[in-house]
């Protein structure tokens, strides 16, 4: 049954070591404040001009296509997760639904805390937090066709060091009026994150394609919410690859075996 969703403050996290706390704020609620927000660059004013500067020279070279990371950064720096949004190929009242954190869901502690509810910081590995969200719309024949982008980062524990890491990554579309909440779609995602050294690292995930029907009437999408949070009990429970199978040793031949 999926769990109730509400949203909640970066404050809101499992309790670890001090030490453990200040590098969460540094690394994650630090950068909440501007979840979605645009990055902005400097511009440099130009000097005065006195003579006409040359053509460039046409690059004969192609263009490369963009990497995920440039895909990553340009999606980021034109969306915001709180204002609103107009709906590509849809009325100008219809808005895209904005992004919140799953209560419960802010923090991302591997290995989990123990079933008895103790503070075992010295036995966590990795801790990981969301960064900043962004989202765009569409409505495509009738269905409300969403881009959710998420980022955030893995910091190392005290147990933890190089390695790898599966973030396990919830995103869920829900209505949720004062009578209740109902989801409408929701997708499970592991991200795969390589930690190559003691300073953690950023994760990246861009989901295309996350739609649903428009609700009638259209004005019930002012109580959508996109929720997005850590899913470690559907990461526990995932169907685990099977080990690809051995190759049968070849039959020897038999050297008492009669020959035509």
């Amino acid at each position: 049954m999926p769990r109730d969703f509400r949203p909640i403050r970066c404050s809101e996290s499992l309790p670890i070591a001090a030490v453990l706390a200040v590098l969460l704020l540094a690394a994650g609620c630090s950068g909440s404040s501007s979840i979605g927000s645009p990055v902005t660059t400097g511009s440099v004013p130009a000097g005065s001009q006195t003579a006409a500067a040359p053509p460039p020279a046409a690059s004969s070279a192609p263009a490369s296509s963009p990497s995920f990371k440039d895909r990553v950064s340009n999606f980021f720096s034109s969306k915001s997760d709180k204002a609103p949004q107009q709906v590509t190929n849809a009325q100008p009242d219809v808005e895209c639904p904005f992004i919140d954190i799953r209560q419960g869901a802010s923090t991302l502690v591997l290995p989990p805390p123990p079933p008895d509810g103790s503070n075992e910081a010295m036995t966590l590995k990795y801790q990981g937090s969301f960064v900043r969200a962004a989202r765009e719309c569409s409505v495509v024949n009738g269905q409300m066709v969403m881009k959710v982008g998420i980022q955030g980062r893995v910091i190392v524990g005290p147990a933890g060091g190089p390695g790898h890491v599966d973030v396990p990554l919830r995103i869920a579309v829900v209505d949720a009026p004062s009578s209740g909440t109902k989801v409408i779609t929701t997708k499970f995602i592991q991200i795969p994150v390589d930690i190559t050294d003691s300073n953690g690292a950023s994760f990246s995930h861009i989901e295309e394609g996350l739609s649903f029907p428009l609700p009638t009437p259209v004005s019930q999408l002012d109580n959508y919410v996109v929720y997005i949070g850590f899913d470690q009990f559907s990461a526990q429970n995932a169907p685990k690859a099977a080990p690809p199978a051995r190759a049968k040793p070849k039959a020897k031949p038999n050297p008492n075996a009669p020959t035509g």
